[in-house]
């Protein structure tokens, strides 16, 4: 009655004690497989749909979702192939016939899933990789798929020849795997850091000759010639005029263009002064909103290079595979509803064997059908000289910035639940940035803020590059400011970011009366909040993005002073009392680090002290300055972040800083401009 059991010693017998009833192992049997068949196709639509969706939405339940879809892919896959192959097993070595008929209709249905497990692991084309570090592993990645590969090869040997057509139809399930397969693993390579270096780099460069050179040049002085050395540059390449296509239907190709010369700087590559040229030459005829669009398609095209199949599907030996595996899957559903009698299996069996074909075929069909819509196939269409109808906009990134506002943390306005539980777990200071975290548009009052500001600077100083090493200073001097530059220039750029943003926080709910103006200045005093909390959060949330420094000590220690502040002052009634409360302290006769010293890196009554000196302007110049300020520190942010952060960010919907330091780089402000145009050839003057 009871298939399992402690095994006893007493004298010379053994006794068998129950441990797992014989029914609860024969429901384990009957279902463990079917169970691991549907867990399997709903982490296929998982991948699918939230595999695109994370492109432009940055919550953090997309991720964790998709995160366990990615692991239970191939997990799922490895357990039910194993079940099938001891299904298998047992059947071949079954010696009573009689008792194996049914058996074996049972064991080659369950051979007939293999192949779609296998369909499974080559996974949707909208996500290859979960993360940056997947790509790297792209060798392990290979070797678990061969391995699994080979197991259901097995399994098809096992089933080999069969009593129906079953067996045959598997081979077109098998090889549409194989095809998926290889295009993952193929992905996966491609996007890897190492590959993408090398196949950006173009073939080596030895230069001219010098060795020759210098024997002419010596061979000809000894013969009495006065001998000198003129440098005769080489001819630039024209500078192509953008003014006639900017805007117009090849919008999508003059991005693609752009990504192809600038995809470089994700890598950490070097570009020309060339590249330059031609980048400012096309963003010269934009306004504020083309130049961000532009953007944003270029970083829709490094997405999809860097975590799904774009690489290798949108080619022609890519779109000939994709066609193939769409009518080997159709082919085998045709076979199974018209040569298959299944009259012989069990009705839940041949329900999960139509689920797990129709599921492949409309996964199959969704896939070409996201094919065509594409900016690939777009970029393609407007090569070869075709148009099509004008579809709505595409989403392709969240269009938001996350915000963190320190006085809420002080004020403690969203009070954990569940503290106890969260700490025995030790997540209760990890949900803190999740707990007062909100989420802003991106406006084009704030695209259009940057990007004037960016042109001003470009237009007032000979060398753009300049703004890579400001952090706010270059807007205080010209404003003539020169009174606020402790809060840049003598202070880490974590600290300068926590005094600014204090500083603004009191400035702006000090000047709730102007809510209702919707003048510029108005406009720099919204994006001016937007900016600071946005920055803020990077600090907390995503500290790497962000120069080195000890902004998350620094962080803690104002919020603890905050708390303690806020404590001390008896109940606050919101945030617009706080911040009174705040700008009644005096921190301009004694300054808060000669009270304080260095043991606590709190800047909160620093930025009280820079709020003060910013309240006593004009409030035009305040919130210009101010904006200014926030837009410098942003840039800085943006260009002293490593390409390989800002293609991390890409799968959680998009940085706005990532945005911010493309254009940086198209406009021609950004340190990765190297390499001088041409190169600078001699030749002899002979005399």
């Amino acid at each position: 009655m009871y298939s399992a059991g402690l095994l006893a010693v007493g004298g010379d017998h053994r006794k068998l004690f129950v441990i797992i009833p014989e029914h609860v192992k024969n429901s384990w049997d009957e279902w463990a497989l079917k169970g691991l068949i549907l867990i399997s196709i709903a982490s296929q639509i998982v991948l699918f749909l939230l595999g695109n969706l994370r492109k432009y939405n940055p919550r953090t339940r997309i991720r964790i979702a998709l995160w366990c879809a990615y692991l239970l892919e191939s997990a799922v896959a490895s357990a039910a192939l194993g079940i099938i192959t001891k299904s298998a097993l047992d059947v071949c070595s079954n010696s009573h016939p009689n008792s194996q008929h049914k058996k074996l209709n049972t064991s080659e249905l369950m051979s007939f899933w293999a192949p779609f497990l296998l369909l499974h692991l080559g996974g949707p084309d909208t996500i290859t990789a979960y993360s940056l570090e997947d790509n790297e592993l792209w060798l392990r990645h290979l070797a678990e798929l061969i391995f699994q590969s080979v197991v259901a090869v097995y399994i098809l040997l096992l089933s080999w020849p069969g009593c129906s057509h079953l067996p045959l139809l598997s081979i077109s399930i098998y090889l549409a795997g194989f095809i998926k397969c290889f295009e993952r693993v193929q992905a996966l390579r491609l996007a890897n850091t190492e590959y993408l270096r090398e196949s950006m780099l173009g073939s080596p460069d030895p230069g001219p000759n010098y060795p020759k050179f210098m024997e002419d040049f010596q061979l000809r002085k000894s013969q009495g010639f006065i001998v000198g050395v003129k440098e005769v540059p080489e001819t630039s390449h024209p500078v192509i005029d953008h003014a006639n296509t900017a805007g117009r239907d090849t919008k999508i190709s003059e991005a693609y263009d752009l990504f192809q010369t600038f995809k470089r700087i994700f890598v950490d590559l070097i570009l020309t002064f060339e590249d330059r040229d031609n980048s400012q030459a096309y963003f010269r005829h934009l306004g504020y909103d083309e130049a961000f669009s532009t953007i944003e398609i270029e970083l829709g095209f490094a997405y999809d290079m860097l975590y799904t199949k774009a690489y290798v599907v949108y080619t022609f030996i890519g779109t000939f595979l994709r066609l193939t595996s769409v009518l080997l899957v159709i082919m085998a559903l045709v076979g199974f509803c018209f040569l298959c009698d299944t009259d012989h299996y069990r009705v839940i069996d041949i329900v999960i064997t139509y689920i797990l074909i129709s599921t492949a075929v409309m996964m199959e069909i969704f896939a070409v059908v996201t094919l065509l819509r594409s900016d690939w196939t777009d970029h393609w269409l407007s090569q070869h000289n075709y148009t099509r109808n004008m579809k709505p906009t595409k989403r392709r990134w969240s269009g938001s910035i996350a915000q963190l506002d320190l006085i809420s943390v002080g004020l403690e306005e969203k009070p954990a639940s569940l503290l106890h539980i969260q700490k025995f777990f030790g997540i209760d200071k990890y949900r803190v940035k999740h707990r007062y975290r909100t989420y802003s548009n991106v406006s084009d009052n704030l695209k259009s803020l940057i990007y004037k500001q960016f042109l001003k600077f470009m237009k007032v100083n000979s060398d753009p590059i300049a703004l890579c090493s400001h952090k706010g200073s270059f807007s205080l001097r010209e404003n003539k400011c020169d009174n606020l530059l402790w809060s840049i220039s003598k202070v880490e750029f974590d600290q300068s970011i926590l005094i600014w943003h204090i500083a603004t926080t009191l400035c702006y709910y000090s000047d709730l009366e102007s809510d209702k103006d919707h003048t510029d200045i108005n406009v720099c005093r919204v994006e001016s909040k937007h900016l600071s909390e946005y920055l803020l959060n990077l600090l907390v949330a995503y500290p790497a993005m962000l120069p080195i420094g000890i902004g998350m000590i620094r962080c803690r220690d104002t919020c603890a002073e905050a708390m303690r502040f806020f404590k001390d002052k008896g109940p606050i009634n919101g945030k617009v009392e706080a911040c009174q409360k705040l700008l009644q302290v005096e921190c301009t006769e004694v300054l808060p680090h000669e009270v304080k010293g260095d043991r606590s890196k709190s800047a909160l009554f620093d930025g009280c002290r820079l709020a003060s000196s910013l309240k006593k302007m004009k409030r035009e110049d305040m919130w210009k300055i101010t904006s200014q300020v926030w837009i410098e520190m942003l840039a800085y942010a943006a260009t002293h972040c490593r390409g390989f952060h800002h293609a991390q960010q890409l799968r959680k919907g998009g940085e706005f800083l990532t945005h911010v330091w493309l254009l940086m780089a198209q406009l021609g402000i950004t340190e990765q401009f190297q390499v001088d145009q041409g190169h600078a050839r001699a030749r002899l003057n002979v005399s």
